[in-house]
């Protein structure tokens, strides 16, 4: 029996619709992360395989404390846990993004960056925290931040391939992300003795709704095989490293 499980956040569409949709056709038994039952129901009927549905808000602690309980429930009852035994997850994308403006920070609100942080960042912190007693009865936990070539300073203040230097647009955005960068390094570290793989993923410009530059991007399905590399990581892997889609590396 294959008993690798993985859970995608905001795997109802877009790029974690298809890291998920590369997870199941791994043999991995994929919870398909999702706000909205009913998209999340429909996704899981296109990905097939041994994909799941988990109604999963990252900004609601009391949404995550039940996806928590149905993982270890269900995953216990089909793998090693046994079904008196709490389940284990071999593998965590934190996928689940907003965008609400490509706006300057002069012309963004306070409430835009908190509403974006709340996804983006405090988000990614609620679900990694309630997941880790699961990701460490794995004999090989890994974690996938799905970050943004933009959210890198170097990239920001240098040449950049998605915005030029000068350009401070999608500021709440953009800084959410840096700050993604920061807490996977600092998770890479913490967790590292334990035998963690926690990296971040800059997916590129993809045609997805997170907002209106990126209908103009390329395919999702592109993205989503870079996070299923990372997701796979032999125990000689990288660790606390930031990578481009095509596994070229990106400077934070």
């Amino acid at each position: 029996m294959n008993d690798r499980t993985a859970l995608v956040t905001g795997a109802n569409k877009g790029i974690g619709k298809q890291i998920a949709r590369l997870l199941a056709a791994e043999g991995f038994v994929v919870y398909v992360g999702s706000r909205d039952a009913e998209r999340g129901r429909r996704a899981v009927e296109e990905i097939g395989g041994a994909a799941r549905l988990l109604v999963l808000d990252v900004t609601d602690p009391d949404s995550v404390a039940a996806a928590v309980a149905e993982v270890e429930r269900s995953a216990g009852a089909a793998g090693r846990g046994g079904p008196a035994g709490p389940g284990h997850l071999d593998v965590l994308v934190n996928n689940a993004g907003v965008s609400p403006s490509l706006a300057p920070p002069t012309e963004s609100d306070a409430d835009e960056f908190r509403r974006t942080y709340e996804t983006n960042v405090f988000g990614v912190v609620t679900v990694t925290n309630a997941f880790l007693p699961a990701l460490r009865r794995s004999p090989r936990p890994r974690i996938v931040n799905i970050s943004s070539g933009t959210g890198s300073l170097t990239w920001s203040t240098g040449p950049n391939p998605q915005f030029a230097f000068g350009n401070g647009g999608g500021g709440a955005y953009r800084s959410s992300k840096a700050a993604l960068n920061a807490i996977t390094v600092l998770y890479a570290q913490t967790l590292d003795e334990e035998g963690f793989k926690v990296n971040a993923l800059a997916p590129g410009l993809r045609a997805t709704e997170l907002n209106s530059r990126a209908a103009a991007g390329g395919d999702p399905a592109e993205a989503a095989e870079g996070a299923v590399r990372l997701a796979l990581l032999p125990a000689d892997g990288p660790n606390g490293e930031f990578f481009s889609w095509d596994g070229t590396p990106v400077p934070w």
